[in-house]
């Protein structure tokens, strides 16, 4: 297989263990293992009890292969963030535990796409989502997010580009690296294009957007062929034990068992656990995370609208954002530059392919999120 490096991923191996203030990630401000089993502490009687519940609980758990598809409370806590098309919820048995995101994309992809299929996927968006299914031999036409329209996507051309032998549309709703977030009356009008033609629909849900939540709709909760990826990585601010899912139907998540009996088989006894506790914890998790975008996104707002060199679309309540540069060199060369010389870190959008610009991880610390603008503002000084 020919498969191209992904751009983003490939600076951020390089480069984020060099930076002193990294504001290129887009999780929002990653939780300490104390804090996230502090979560447990009002149900266990107070400080420190709750991680002394978690790893008695966990003491007595063999260190095999536990639950291949992710343990009954996981599959139960997933299921219950979907409202399902009749508004009933979701069969648990069709949520599958995956390696984050990235591994739900990939299995997905490889389940449903086939050289010479025909695939419609958003675009810039996270390269997998349209490098993938062209490595497979799928015909990829592109869905453009356009500047002029505020990083939103024309549904006419949707139209155009979808054809009866469209197979799969692929979307990043909210979109990495520029924060959009699509309708309930943009989904409906996607929804209604793939099921003319019978084409499957894969939504990387991974930006859960925290304003106006009430708003948002899952793809599985419109559509009957609709495939959701998510994971605890961004909106609930635990990366690192990699705990992601798909939300399909059953047809489709009987063949995504056979993936991932290929690539993943389980993700592990602990990770699961850890990831029951999170997702029990979750509204905890929420109300922490929206405190952190609301104000860290009036400190970014504050600073762009004094900052002439610098726009941006405001993210919506999502943890990813991007800002257009008015510099006079390529955004890679600028942000190795302030990176080597402040130790700043940011993705240029080049990575994403989008010269001209940066991902802004706004949802870092807020000591972080100040000294970083605060460098940066002063390394655009420079071109004045």
């Amino acid at each position: 297989m020919n498969i191209k490096s992904i751009g983003v991923e490939e600076w951020l191996n390089e480069l984020e263990k060099s930076a002193a203030l990294d504001i290129a990630q887009s999780t929002i401000a990653s939780l300490t293992t104390a804090e996230i089993l502090a979560l447990g502490d009002e149900e266990n009687g107070g400080p420190g009890t709750g991680a002394a519940a978690f790893y008695e609980a966990l003491g007595r758990e063999k260190q095999n292969y536990g639950w291949i598809e992710g343990s009954p409370e996981f599959k139960a806590e997933v299921a219950k963030l979907y409202r399902g098309i009749d508004g009933k919820g979701i069969d648990a048995d069709n949520v599958l535990q995956m390696n984050g995101a990235t591994g739900a994309n990939l299995a997905a992809l490889y389940t449903l796409v086939h050289p010479g299929d025909h695939v419609v996927a958003e675009y810039p968006t996270y390269d997998p989502l349209w490098e993938i299914p062209r490595t497979l031999g799928a015909n990829v036409d592109l869905w453009h997010l356009r500047q002029e329209a505020d990083w939103n996507p024309d549904i006419e051309e949707l139209k155009r580009l979808v054809t009866k032998n469209t197979k799969l549309i692929c979307i990043n709703n909210a979109s990495n690296p520029l924060g959009t977030v699509l309708s309930r009356e943009t989904l409906e009008q996607i929804v209604e294009i793939a099921r003319s033609v019978g084409a499957y629909v894969l939504s990387d849900e991974v930006y859960y957007p925290l304003e106006n939540s009430e708003d948002f709709a899952s793809i599985v909760d419109l559509y009957e062929r609709g495939i959701a990826t998510n994971s605890l990585s961004k909106t609930y601010s635990v990366p690192g034990i990699r705990m992601g899912w798909t939300v399909s139907n059953k047809e489709v998540a009987d063949q995504l068992r056979t993936c991932r009996d290929y690539t993943l088989i389980c993700g592990g006894v602990f990770n699961d656990a850890m990831a029951v506790h999170v997702l029990r914890h979750r509204e905890q998790i929420l109300e922490r995370n929206r405190k952190v975008i609301f104000g860290n996104r009036a400190i970014a707002q504050e600073w762009i609208d004094h900052e002439p060199r610098v726009s941006w679309v405001p993210p919506k309540g999502v943890s990813t954002s991007f800002i257009t540069l008015d510099i006079p060199m390529g955004d890679e060369q600028f942000c190795r530059r302030i990176l080597a010389e402040r130790g700043v870190l940011l993705v240029p959008g080049s990575r994403f392919h989008l010269p001209r610009g940066a991902r802004l991880g706004y949802c870092a610390q807020e000591d972080t999120l100040r000294a970083g603008l605060a460098q940066l503002s002063e390394a655009l000084r420079e071109f004045d």
